[in-house]
């Protein structure tokens, strides 16, 4: 039997209020008490309107207004004086979700309440360790922490960079407040109403408010962070779908996203278009008879925001612009032979080394710019040309151990890589015409499975390997890049592999026979189980993909007959 939950939304307001006072009443009519607050930079004339569209709705009431400004504690204030008058009109709330004017819902109301009934205890706040996974837009990740900010970053922008470089001149470094780990994450989240109150009863607040007030952009830290100190389980994930460009800029979605929205089953999306009549007047979707408490499934809308962002960066092949006018490179050609880079293919498939060797007409190594040593085929301590398998001396001249390996071997050169191995010539070989590069990003995480380490441990070494990854996957994503790239995600290539492993075959030789078995695979068995664990522990997996399928049945059994 589920528990009984009561919703509370508080909406921050600054712009477009006719459209805010549609949302409002959209909440209100769904059985949610509503608080709205209205930036102080708002003249009073102009709410006037929303007060008479809202006046018959009993469960609407307005917080004390203050002068907001992007990238300050005055929006954390006002969220802060919001909820407290939220809970003091309607002590009844068991929930409180934190949305803006330009915030529609998807669903129905009653699907989201019942979707939280399904689990009362749980904080849905993407909440991410910020010394471990590096993922904002702007260059200020861990120093938003521990300089300070004192200046309106659009208002004085000249003098905060000035501010922040004299700051970086002289070490200045902040203490952060004893007990306080930095996360970061969406503005938007739905706290329990016990989280909530923990959070701005906590009798050590204003130590914790004078410190974020002096934080860059508090709105994404300040509840991320004191949500790890009182919550007692954290779904590190928004319910509110919202997209950024690559400037941090939110996407705006228009009447032509109707049906991608729709898939996603979300129940709320930032931020709607003002003038999208047929958006507007379509969500949120009409109830059913039963309330669906299923959750969310944004990843396809994700994929094509991403791919949308990937093609707004680079542009499109023989499109020139002034800001991505391609440079000659200066070399006569970097390496004198073709050779390929199978990444992620051995943390899926432990005998693929020995498999593939019996595939292409060339050397198939190891892992050549491994850690512990070179793995030429065979592991000889002595490889082609005298070259050493000491990884100090391949360190010395990187570049020249490459090229130096494939100029005196006449066969064409494949080895293995991964996040684990020395990554100095991630931009040589990107810009390199002869290279093929075959990546299934996320794959590293495989041998963690069943490694027998403990979690802490396996949730360090996956940041690391998880921010060495995503530093390869920029080079491999720009303008510059050469060689022939192929790139999936963990999620998609279990999807069909035996498809994908051929095709990546085939893109190194041509004239390969068709791939009708699959190698043996690693047993995924707990993949999703520690995806989530490791989301909820404040790190973001970022590279496995969403929504991991198992191949079907038939490929293992004849994986398994092989």
């Amino acid at each position: 039997m589920t528990a009984a939950v009561r919703l509370g939304v508080i909406l921050l307001c600054h712009a477009e209020l006719e459209v805010a006072a549609r949302m409002a009443r959209i909440w209100a009519e769904g059985g949610a008490h509503v608080v709205i607050h209205v930036d102080l930079n708002v003249p009073e004339a102009r709410m006037s309107p929303m007060r008479t569209a809202l006046a018959d709705l009993d469960n609407v009431v307005y917080s004390r207004r203050h002068r907001c400004a992007w990238g300050r504690f005055s929006l954390v204030r006002a969220t802060q004086d919001a909820a407290q008058h939220l809970l003091a009109a309607f002590p009844d709330t068991t929930h409180v979700y934190l949305a803006s004017g330009a915030c529609l819902p998807l669903r129905p109301v009653a699907e989201l309440t019942a979707y939280l009934a399904a689990d009362p205890q749980r904080d849905h706040i993407e909440s991410v360790s910020a010394h471990e996974v590096g993922w904002t837009v702007g260059g200020l990740n861990e120093e938003r922490f521990t300089l300070y900010y004192p200046l309106d970053w659009r208002r004085h922008r000249w003098l905060f960079d000035r501010f922040v470089e004299w700051q970086r001149r002289l070490n200045v470094r902040r203490r952060v407040p004893r007990g306080l780990s930095p996360h970061l994450g969406s503005q938007w989240w739905c706290l329990t109403t016990a989280t909530l109150q923990s959070i701005l009863n906590d009798p050590r607040r204003a130590e914790f408010d004078r410190y974020f007030r002096l934080s860059w952009i508090p709105d994404e830290s300040y509840f991320q962070t004191l949500a790890r100190r009182h919550s007692v389980t954290i779904e590190s994930q928004s319910l509110t779908l919202a997209k950024f460009d690559h400037k941090g800029r939110p996407y705006q979605l228009y009447d032509d996203h109707i049906r991608m929205l729709e898939e996603s089953r979300c129940f709320v999306a930032r931020k709607a278009w003002p003038r999208a009549a047929n958006l507007l007047s379509h969500f949120p979707l009409p109830a059913g008879a039963v309330p669906d408490p299923s959750p969310p499934q944004p990843a396809r809308i994700e994929r094509l925001i991403n791919r949308t962002v990937r093609r707004r960066v680079l542009g499109r092949p023989g499109l020139y612009m002034q800001s991505r006018f391609p440079r000659k490179d200066a070399e006569n050609g970097k390496t004198s032979a073709p050779y390929a880079v199978f990444q992620g293919f051995s943390d899926v498939f432990p005998d693929f080394e020995q498999w593939l060797s019996g595939r292409l007409s060339g050397d198939v190594h190891g892992h050549l710019l491994g850690p512990e040593q070179v793995e030429f085929a065979g592991r000889p301590q002595v490889g082609p040309g005298a070259i050493s398998a000491n990884p100090v001396l391949r360190d010395h001249d990187a570049q020249g151990f490459l090229t130096a390996l494939i100029r005196i071997t006449p066969r064409m050169q494949v080895f293995q890589f991964s996040p684990r191995d020395n990554q100095v010539l991630n931009w040589f070989i990107a810009t390199d015409p002869n290279a093929h590069l075959l990546v299934i990003t996320g794959a590293w995480m495989l041998p963690l499975l069943h490694s027998g380490m403990p979690f802490d441990d396996i949730r360090r070494v996956t940041a690391q390997l998880q921010r060495a990854e995503l530093a390869q996957l920029e080079v491999l994503n720009s303008v510059w890049v050469k060689a022939r790239v192929q790139i999936h995600d963990l999620s998609d290539f279990l999807a069909r592999p035996l498809a994908l492993l051929d095709e990546a075959v085939r893109q190194v030789q041509p004239t390969v026979d068709p791939i009708d078995a699959l190698p043996r695979m690693r047993d995924l068995t707990g993949l999703d189980e520690l995806l989530r664990k490791l989301r909820n522990a404040g790190l973001r997996p970022r590279l496995t993909g969403d929504g991991l399928r198992l191949p079907e049945q038939p490929d293992n059994e004849r994986t398994a007959a092989e």
